[in-house]
């Protein structure tokens, strides 16, 4: 049943995401950022977690989850450090992806000509 959860969570995010494509004026960038930060809203009040628990990797995957590893991290260091741990871990649970995507970036850069 955690397929079913996972793929129904994965295309409302997707459907949403393309219902405020297709009626409002705002642009790919603005819609990931929304949802970065609804993603982190959802954190902060401890209903992330609870969704991805029914949803599982379906949660885990859309740009939702990016927004609740930031404060997750952040929330989970500040405990232990204090106001400093804030800086520290907001993204120390997402410095591989972040890392992942500027390493494939430069290497394709390296590979694929630029169009003129």
């Amino acid at each position: 049943m955690t397929y079913v959860y996972a793929f129904l969570f994965c295309g409302l995010v997707c459907m949403i995401a393309q219902l405020i494509l297709d009626n409002t004026k705002l642009t790919p960038g603005h819609v990931t950022s929304i949802f970065v930060v609804i993603g982190a809203a959802l954190d902060i009040f401890g209903l992330y977690d609870k969704i991805v628990l029914y949803a599982g990797a379906g949660a885990l995957i859309p740009i939702t989850s990016f927004g609740h590893l930031l404060i997750h991290g952040a929330m989970d260091t500040a405990s232990t450090l204090g106001p400093l741990g804030l800086a520290f871990g907001i993204f120390e649970l997402t410095s591989a992806g972040i890392s992942l995507a500027i390493f494939a970036a430069f290497v394709l850069a390296l590979i694929l000509k630029p169009r003129h």
